[in-house]
Formats: C-alpha cells, sequence, structure tokens
C-alpha cells in the first residue's frame, strides 16, 4: 500500500468516525424528522467508507447477492446515504412551502 492511499484510507475512516459519533451523540437530543434522516444517512455513509476500505485491503469478497455481474450489497450501501439525505431535504422542503 502506498503512502497516498493509506493516508486517504486514513482519513476517510477517522473524519468518518468522527461524523458517525457525534450524530449519534445528537441522536438522543433531536426529535426532528428531517435531522434523524441527515444522521441515519452520516452512520449509513459511514458504514459504506469501512466497506469500501475492507474491499480495498481484499479483507472483505462480494459474496452477496447480484443482479448480472454487479453485487447489490455495494450498490446499496453507495445509495443509502444519499436516500436518507434526500428524504431529510424533502422533508425540510415540504414544511417549508407548507408554510407559505
Amino acid at each position: 500500500m502506498e503512502l497516498g492511499q493509506a493516508i486517504h484510507i486514513l482519513s476517510r475512516l477517522i473524519l468518518g468516525a468522527m461524523a458517525s459519533f457525534l450524530a449519534i451523540m445528537l441522536w438522543p437530543r433531536i426529535r426532528d424528522t428531517a435531522w434523524i434522516f441527515i444522521i441515519i444517512g452520516t452512520i449509513t455513509a459511514y458504514v459504506e467508507t469501512v466497506y469500501s476500505i475492507l474491499n480495498t485491503l481484499g479483507i472483505n469478497s462480494h459474496n452477496g447477492p447480484s443482479i448480472g455481474s454487479v453485487f447489490l450489497i455495494p450498490v446499496i450501501l453507495t445509495c443509502l446515504p444519499m436516500i436518507f439525505f434526500v428524504a431529510a431535504f424533502t422533508v425540510m422542503v415540504i414544511r417549508k412551502y407548507r408554510r407559505q
């Protein structure tokens, strides 16, 4: 493993862990639906980061379900955080325009 790749992996792990930790700390204090979606999106983004790093290091192999040659777990883990962020922003937009 090259130094650049190691720095990239460590920075993704450390920053993702910090964001997930802070999101988990915030979760019990927040009862807003949009914020909960953002918190869940942050946590699932970190799960995807760990999964992709495990694949990069060769520790995890693609043994899950697939459609043709496309494995579903990496695709789902990549899209899931954005789905939660879209849901959060949708809730915020609906709230904003419902008031007017």
